[in-house]
């Protein structure tokens, strides 16, 4: 079968493997739709949270179908479509899926079922392949006290993760304002539902935050890890409110006035991954029927991955981009 795999830090090669089997406890999965990554980027360069080895077959964020089923599998049959969380605990370890094991940018895959969840037919391929990401800023939300309509939350950083934030909270019924300076993204950002976007590099971003606000956010979530981002998020807060920090700004050191978190009596909290969250994020989709696809900016099929991967790099040209496997 034909796979995306790294073979070492660098070298992106789309090639033909192995086909997989499954045992009594597992189930195959064919591919179908799987999402590039920003952290697939870090992998690439040799780079990850966890200790990783090459060759290594990329792809967390994935939308997939079942093609058979091991004979002690309850609860799944083939035909189900099904997305995976990415963090799995094995009796040897914990791993990353994509990343310290196996991913999805392949034709096919075994998986056991604990991993795994059945989408609804209200959720389309297109939608399922952001599951990942939309677990990750719906979890954000909801971690720092959720939201309603009477609140107006403020995105600072609109790549995927602050998009897909943004959905989350727009389907809650808050008031959203979108951060960023890149034209693309603050348009899918209004496509989506936002009442507003701020261009940082226009405009002084406090100062429109304030006025947009009327005196700052309820709550704020950061979404982009930069420096200029994360130096001003206690300044987009309004007094008694709440700020989640979600973009990975790992080892770099900036100044920042952090007597503002008792200054304003903030609540903040960090946040990485969507531990405990996917059947909730499944069903909020299915029901509120929040459209993703603007998001999804770019698709090509698995033989045209190496240049799914350089455009994916442009963050002025693409957001999200989609290989189609099946």
């Amino acid at each position: 079968m034909k796979a995306l795999i790294f073979d070492e830090p660098r070298k992106p090669v789309v090639t033909q493997v192995q086909s997989p089997s499954i045992d009594d406890n597992e189930v195959m999965i064919r591919s179908r739709r799987v999402g590039i990554c920003h952290s697939d980027y870090e992998l690439l360069a040799g780079q990850y949270i966890i200790p990783i080895s090459y060759p290594v077959i990329p792809g967390h964020e994935w939308v997939g179908e079942v093609v058979e089923v091991g004979r002690n599998v309850k609860g799944l049959r083939s035909g189900d479509r099904v997305v995976g969380e990415c963090v799995i605990n094995t009796p040897e370890r914990i791993h990353h899926f994509g990343f310290s094991m196996d991913g999805a940018n392949r034709e096919y895959f075994a998986a056991r079922p604990e991993w795994l969840h059945k989408l609804p037919d209200a959720v389309d391929d297109a939608k399922g392949a952001l599951i990942e990401p939309f677990t990750c800023g719906y979890y954000a939300v909801l971690r720092n006290g959720g939201t309603n309509a009477s609140e107006t939350v403020v995105i600072s950083g609109g790549g995927t993760i602050g998009l897909v934030t943004a959905a989350a909270a727009i389907g809650m019924g808050a008031r959203v304002v979108v951060v960023d300076p890149v034209p693309l993204r603050r348009d899918i950002a209004r496509r989506l539902g936002a009442d507003a976007t701020v261009d940082p590099s226009a405009v002084d971003p406090i100062e429109a935050v304030q006025e947009i606000t009327k005196g700052g956010a309820h709550l704020v979530v950061e979404c982009a890890g930069h420096a200029s981002s994360l130096a001003n998020v206690f300044e987009y807060a309004r007094p008694e409110g709440r700020v989640s920090m979600v973009g990975i700004n790992i080892g770099q050191k900036f100044p920042v006035e952090l007597g503002k978190i008792q200054i304003k009596n903030l609540t903040v909290r960090g946040c990485i991954g969507s531990p405990g969250v996917w059947p909730s994020a499944i069903r909020f989709l299915e029901r509120t029927g929040i459209d993703l696809s603007p998001i999804q900016t770019h698709s090509f099929a698995l033989d045209d991955a190496l240049q799914a991967l350089e455009l994916g790099r442009n963050a002025q040209a693409a957001v999200k981009v989609t290989l189609e496997i099946a």
